[in-house]
């Protein structure tokens, strides 16, 4: 594997971070959330590119799977979001309009899944929309 590929791979690692940091900002991590985010994969990341992961499965699938085991770790939402944003601006080159709009549509479609959105979902939506128009 390239060091190409694993800067992609990197990428979905990171956005199932994110989109767990959206989920948990409430501080609870509903089933409708990832099965929210399981759609969503399904709808459009697996469109995005032809990268696999080192098991060669479509990486798109590592943004579940992150999702999935992230809270094992005891990583801080805000934190999550921090590195997130971070690997945004280290990588301008991923982040193409379609593939930011993907990203807000995710966003906004985890954190509607489950009684609509609230207070700190709302914030932290509001963020990473202003960090993604740049």
């Amino acid at each position: 594997m390239t060091n190409t590929n694993k800067k992609n791979t990197l990428f979905y690692v990171q956005l199932g971070k994110l989109f767990y940091a959206i989920a948990a900002s409430d501080k609870v991590v509903r089933d409708e959330e990832f099965s929210k985010l399981k759609k969503c994969i399904l709808d459009y990341w697996l469109e995005v590119d032809n990268l696999k992961d080192s098991l060669g499965h479509d990486a798109a699938h590592l943004i579940s799977i992150v999702f999935e085991g992230v809270e094992a770790f005891n990583e801080d939402p805000q934190d999550m979001y921090d590195a997130f944003i971070n690997y945004k601006n280290e990588h301008p080159h991923f982040f193409t309009l379609e593939v930011k709009n993907i990203i807000i549509q995710t966003a906004w479609s985890v954190a509607r899944s489950f009684s609509g959105v609230n207070k700190a979902e709302l914030v932290m939506l509001g963020k990473l929309e202003i960090a993604l128009s740049h």
